[in-house]
């Protein structure tokens, strides 16, 4: 399960339906839980939020183009970065086994897509992801 925290629930709340669009699958004292490619991520309140500067969810996807279109609909602007080992161009970077983009939530979080050049590294990771 990913941990995802936020300043303002409700921004965050309209966030995930906007973008995502879904609604959480519940919700207690402990936040909003959604459900992501069957991986439960919960969002909760926190005066900490936005302090992370690291990746804190990374989305595997099969057309990084595809979802990178459907997610700038929806307002989403891309990260740009220039540090040793990755630069991306036109918010994508191209390393050695996979291709990616990041992108902040509401709440500043860094969430990542991430496409695998090998189609059989993404069949991998979808047979892992079920077998547990």
């Amino acid at each position: 399960m990913a941990v995802l925290p936020a300043s303002d629930m409700e921004r965050a709340r309209k966030w995930w339906k906007d973008v995502f669009g879904l609604e959480p699958v519940r919700t207690d004292e402990g936040g909003d839980f959604y459900m992501v490619g069957g991986i439960p991520v919960m969002v909760y309140e926190t005066q900490f939020a936005r302090t992370a500067k690291n990746t804190a969810l990374s989305l595997l996807t099969d057309d990084l183009e595809r979802d990178m279109t459907a997610l700038r609909v929806h307002g989403v602007t891309f990260n740009e970065y220039d540090l040793p080992g990755i630069k991306t161009v036109d918010g994508v970077v191209d390393m050695d086994g996979e291709r990616g983009a990041w992108f902040d939530d509401s709440e500043g979080n860094i969430i990542a897509l991430a496409q695998p050049k090998d189609a059989s590294m993404l069949a991998q990771a979808r047979s892992m992801l079920q077998s547990h």
